[in-house]
């Protein structure tokens, strides 16, 4: 059976830098910092005081009140990137099979806010169970999925992934073999996160992953460099149209990259701290190049992992030269969590979003923020420090791993007929 090709047809994305894919885009490559002090909640007794929120973003600018209602954050984060990718496709809904349109859309937690207001008004109070219609629908993870569906009438394969971090990134793996397979002709797919909130900030720094660099916030994402102490919490969404090659073309649609291989792997080693050797980001990227039928010359950019966690970014900078040997050298590599902080399970889709414009546009965004070389981080790699380099951009790799060992390469190149 002779695979189909996938292409990518449209973009969308809420992130803290911006509320769409051009100023998502345009924060990038010049290096702006999503970090601020949270505005959510009173962080007096927290040790993080800080986090990259989306801004300037009312649910009511997109959907009544009623809606709202009706929506975890999380989930209207998705359905606002779907709306931007959708519509950006060029996708005639009056015309096109909806029955082979299909969803995978994840997320690593779900409804965290609407399960603290719930639970939290139930104990507060006076322990009478009288919960929100929507409790359950608004908190289980596969619903964003079900409504982008619902609000298209797409009757395609439709589920949610859940992989911690990886789980974007494996909702496009998800459709981009399924597309392969024939089963469908176009994938809405991505994730979305929104857990700045009280557990989910005192809950990371219970587990040491956070920065606690309040006085410097700004800059406390720091990938690579020796001051790093831990993530900074992001949130929003992102979403990619794949589409099975022939579908795009006989509609003239606009192709921003082909979506040529994927790599699964398993670290199997701790519930939360990668291999020390990379053992398993190893696998996943050989098996993405092997997947894409790539020599690892072929790759011009890497959208790490990169969460400036002081073991994650030692262990994924062994991994590249263990696998790219001496062309590691000759690769731009970015940490873009040093702008957007750790989207968790939506970092995946936005990052892809990254490495797919980066072609687009032949420019490598930058990692910001670095100041002090690491010993035992090899610093002939060139990671783009603080400003984004232009350089053409044939073929990009995005690394996405999660907490139990999850790793996930995706490989975009420029499209050719």
């Amino acid at each position: 059976m002779e695979l189909k090709r996938v292409v990518v047809t449209g973009l969308g994305a809420v992130t803290p830098l911006g509320n769409n894919v051009k100023d998502y885009w345009n924060g990038l490559v010049n290096g702006v910092s999503g970090a601020d002090m949270i505005t959510r909640f009173n962080t007096e007794n927290f040790k993080t005081k800080f986090a990259c929120e989306v801004k300037n973003f009312k649910p009511e600018d997109y959907f009544d009140r009623k809606e709202v209602r009706k929506y975890d954050l999380f989930t209207i984060y998705a359905l606002v990137a779907a709306d931007e990718a959708v519509k950006d496709s060029g996708l005639n809904l009056e015309t096109v099979d909806k029955d082979r349109i299909g969803v995978i859309f994840g997320s690593g937690i779900g409804g965290f806010n609407t399960f603290l207001s719930e639970v939290g008004d139930y104990f507060i109070g006076n322990r009478i169970p009288r919960f929100n219609p929507f409790f359950i629908p608004k908190i289980i993870s596969d619903i964003a999925a079900g409504q982008i569906s619902i609000r298209y009438g797409f009757h395609g394969p439709n589920y949610a992934t859940v992989s911690a971090c990886a789980t974007g990134t494996n909702a496009i793996i998800d459709a981009y073999n399924l597309i392969r397979l024939n089963k469908a002709n176009v994938f809405v797919c991505g994730g979305s996160e929104a857990t700045i909130c009280e557990p989910g900030i005192g809950g990371f720094n219970a587990l040491h992953a956070l920065s606690t660099n309040n006085e410097e916030c700004k800059t406390a994402s720091r990938p690579f460099d020796k001051t790093r102490d831990g993530f900074v919490m992001g949130e929003g969404g992102g979403t990619l149209i794949l589409e099975e090659l022939e579908h795009a073309k006989s509609r003239g649609a606009d192709i921003y990259a082909e979506l040529v291989g994927a790599g699964l792997s398993a670290d199997a080693y701790h519930m939360t701290a990668p291999h020390p050797e990379g053992l398993g980001a190893i696998l996943v990227m050989k098996n993405a190049l092997e997947d894409a039928y790539l020599k690892p010359e072929d790759i011009d950019y890497i959208n790490v992992h990169g969460t400036a966690t002081p073991l994650g970014d030692i262990s994924e900078a062994k991994a590249i030269i263990d696998v790219f040997g001496e062309h590691a050298y000759r690769l731009n590599i970015s940490a873009t969590k040093s702008m957007t902080g750790h989207l968790l399970g939506a970092a995946g889709a936005v990052e892809a979003i990254a490495a797919i414009l980066a072609i687009k546009y032949d420019i490598v965004p930058p990692t910001i923020n670095f100041q002090y070389p690491d010993e035992g981080i090899d610093q002939q790699l060139n990671f783009t420090f603080n400003k984004a380099e232009k350089r053409t951009v044939n073929a990009a790799l995005s690394n996405t791993f999660g907490f139990g060992g999850h790793n996930t390469s995706v490989i975009f190149r420029k499209f050719s007929a």
